[in-house]
């Protein structure tokens, strides 16, 4: 069966997933996943912030997050360097990227493996949550090539250039302990709580101010980009939410000793499909 990557809507918490499937496989990513998962993040981008889901979990199906790329679409690319490039730079990069400019919060449920292009969504997301038998790694010089300079640059940004050139070049695999040390995941439970601990990392997100965790998402991009605003002229947007809705009910709201309401969460219905 051919691998998909399905979108379901936000539910009434405003909480959507974005599942990888391909079965039998541990949903290892073929191009048509590559370019289905960057169609669908860029229909998200693309939203009002005020339409679609709040947050986002990212999760394979059937007991694995995503075990790389499917290697049996390898031949048919990668022994010339043109489609090869091809390959990285206009289907795999994109997707990432699409990833990286969601402005919504994305939680990665990793359950099993999480190898390769795996772990290259994973250093997309925000939250990374694992379960105690997870496994991390690039193994890829084993089949006799390296990691593309952009993808190398993401993850690098998430577990550090000492620990990724370890996974390169010893070809490590690191246990579900090893990686939340490295600063790979956010918090490792126990592997039938996975699930749980997503949903309740998503649902405390859901609950707050969503233009607070998307001006967060922005600055912290820009501070991964290594690309500072030096000057305050080139700050100043940062600080447009200051007469918002969303501003002014969040302190309200405190002052007041009540739950804060920061709209209604639910997205139109006919701005998602379900798969693509």
């Amino acid at each position: 069966m051919a691998g998909h990557v399905h979108l379901h809507p936000a539910d009434a918490q405003g909480i959507a997933t974005l599942r990888f499937s391909h079965p039998g496989k541990l949903n290892a990513l073929t191009v048509r996943m590559w370019r289905d998962l960057r169609a669908l993040l860029e229909g998200l981008n693309r939203l009002d912030a005020d339409e679609g889901p709040r947050v986002i979990v990212v999760q394979g199906e059937g007991g694995s997050f995503v075990a790389g790329a499917d290697i049996e679409e390898f031949p048919d690319f990668r022994f010339d360097a043109e489609t090869l490039a091809h390959y990285h730079e206009e289907v795999v990069a994109p997707a990432l990227d699409a990833l990286l400019d969601c402005e919504r919060p994305l939680v990665a449920q990793i359950e099993g493996a999480c190898v390769g292009g795996g772990l290259e969504i994973a250093a997309c997301c925000d939250i990374r949550l694992c379960g105690e038998s997870s496994r991390f790694g690039v193994p890829i010089a084993r089949l006799g090539f390296p990691m593309a300079p952009h993808e190398v640059e993401i993850v690098a940004r998430v577990i550090g250039e000492t620990t990724l050139r370890e996974l390169l070049l010893e070809a490590r695999v690191l246990n579900a302990a090893e990686a939340r040390e490295r600063g790979l995941v956010t918090r490792v439970v126990e592997d039938a709580q996975v699930a749980a601990e997503a949903r309740r990392s998503a649902e405390a997100m859901a609950a707050l101010s969503p233009q607070a965790l998307r001006l967060s998402k922005r600055a912290l991009r820009q501070f991964a980009h290594r690309a500072p605003l030096s000057s305050r002229d080139e700050r100043a947007p940062h600080y447009d939410y200051a007469s918002s809705a969303e501003h002014r009910e969040g302190l309200a709201a405190f002052n007041e000793r009540r739950p804060a309401r920061f709209g209604s969460p639910l997205p139109p219905a006919d701005k998602h499909d379900d798969k693509t």
